[in-house]
């Protein structure tokens, strides 16, 4: 697992460890590791703007961001090329899967907006390995929804920096980000390179207080 400094419950999967949404061995193996449960709250992920508020683990419906007060309840998102972000705040803690549909929607906006309507200071953000615009060729109907973060791939075709973009959104919060691409590295899972159907995973945590 990646795990981002100054962060106090937070993980970033590669391919090695499995796909943790479904394998339940591998899970309690690294929950293990991380000093964690391995009974994790997940959401059906459906590149939306949505997030939840989980009180338990297990399923949490369909949104594609999960947040929580509740110590010791570990979050997780899955990713094979989107973008995954966690915020961490002394209160409370969130995790975030960003397509460029939900990107473009406005899914960590909308989730920081939530947290602060609640009263939730965000102290630290960090963004997870993702594909990078060195790879990410998209069409124009993208490319014009993220205007400042068109970018080339290194072939030649029109790409987009969907981190990029998401880090900007996130200005002025302490921020760590990977700068890994899951297309070009291949400790990581990636849709775009060979069509898996496996994830890796990113994990949230308050630390049982």
């Amino acid at each position: 697992m990646i795990r981002p400094p100054g962060f106090r419950g937070a993980a970033f999967g590669e391919a090695a460890e499995g796909d943790l949404r479904v394998d339940s061995v591998s899970r309690r193996k690294v929950a293990g590791e991380l000093g964690i449960s391995p009974e994790w709250a997940f959401v059906t992920q459906i590149h939306s703007a949505m997030a939840v508020n989980a009180l338990d683990p297990g399923p949490q419906g369909e949104a594609d961001a999960i947040f929580t007060t509740r110590h010791a309840l570990p979050l997780a998102v899955a990713t094979a090329d989107c973008v995954p972000v966690i915020l961490e705040g002394a209160d409370f803690t969130a995790v975030v899967h960003a397509g460029w549909r939900g990107a473009s929607a406005g899914v960590v906006d909308k989730t920081v907006e939530t947290l602060r309507t609640k009263g939730h200071q965000i102290e630290r953000a960090a963004i997870g390995p993702s594909i990078g615009p060195c790879c990410y060729e998209v069409g124009p109907e993208v490319a014009e929804r993220f205007d400042g973060h068109v970018s080339q791939t290194t072939w030649g075709s029109t790409s987009v920096d969907i981190a990029g973009y998401l880090a900007d959104s996130l200005a002025g919060i302490p921020m760590w980000r990977s700068q890994r691409c899951t297309y070009t590295d291949d400790q990581l899972h990636s849709y775009r390179r060979n069509r898996t159907k496996l994830r890796q995973v990113a994990v949230a945590w308050l630390p049982a207080g």
